[in-house]
């Protein structure tokens, strides 16, 4: 009688008794705690890390949006007491009016010019004609499907700072009427540049053009659209009215 020896390859696994057709599955894993997800994933001090950034964050929010309610609500004691702070908040990049919905909207176009008085090299003096600063951000602007806030309103809201802070004869009524010029005188000496025409810039003169928007053919209004000129005095151009860099070109052209 023949003796069977044991399959060495089948060492180890039990024997199915015969039954065919069994399938065995994968393993299941081991049991034990899952790993936590999301924030509980994360050590102790990461939570407090997150939860101090997501408390200033909702600080932040929470004042931008009161800010921007007592800007636009009507005059109360809070937004009158804290009246600069609200200001400083909201001014230039979150400013609100009720203007485009008011029922009658602005109708008058304004535009900011400047003529320049010039030192030639020969010694002489020339002056410029006037250059429409406002037709320029116009140009940056149009086709630009995202144009800067620069562009957009740093001329626009320089000069409304210079008219709020002076009357009509151009004399100031405000403790920043020096500040306003500076600011202004600042923002267009960038556009100008130190040099013109070979010229040192000596002296700038900025005038307001309006003109009011023509009314629609269907209604009975009637004005006159001639555009109206408001001159300022001529300033002096100093140093710390440039750039580092063009004020350097503006002190060689004097030499």
């Amino acid at each position: 009688m023949e003796s069977r020896q044991p399959d060495e390859s089948r060492a180890g696994i039990p024997d199915s008794g015969g039954v065919t057709g069994v399938e065995t599955g994968p393993a299941e894993p081991p049991a034990g705690p899952r790993p936590a997800l999301g924030i509980a994933g994360l050590s102790p001090l990461s939570r407090i890390i997150v939860a101090l950034a997501i408390a200033v964050l909702v600080a932040l929010v929470t004042v931008q949006l009161g800010a921007g309610f007592l800007h636009v609500a009507p005059a109360n004691t809070l937004s009158k007491k804290h009246d600069e702070t609200i200001d400083r908040i909201v001014f230039p990049e979150f400013e609100q009016n009720w203007r485009l919905f008011a029922p009658n909207p602005l109708q008058t176009n304004i535009h900011v010019e400047v003529r320049a008085q010039l030192q030639m090299p020969d010694g002489g003096t020339e002056e410029t004609g006037w250059v429409d600063l406002t037709a320029m951000d116009h140009e940056n602007i149009r086709g630009n499907p995202a144009p800067s806030h620069t562009v957009q309103n740093e001329l626009r809201r320089g000069w409304d700072y210079w008219t709020d802070t002076h009357d009509e004869d151009n004399r100031a009524i405000s403790d920043r009427a020096d500040l306003a010029e500076d600011y202004v005188k600042r923002i267009v000496m960038r556009r100008l540049g130190p040099v013109l025409n070979e010229g040192r810039v000596e002296k700038i003169q900025l005038r307001q053009t309006s003109r009011r928007i023509a009314p629609p053919p269907w209604s009975d209004e009637q004005w006159d659209i001639a555009p109206v000129h408001r001159e300022l005095p001529w300033w002096i151009v100093t140093g710390g009215d440039l750039m580092e860099s063009d004020r350097e070109v503006w002190e060689e052209s004097a030499q």
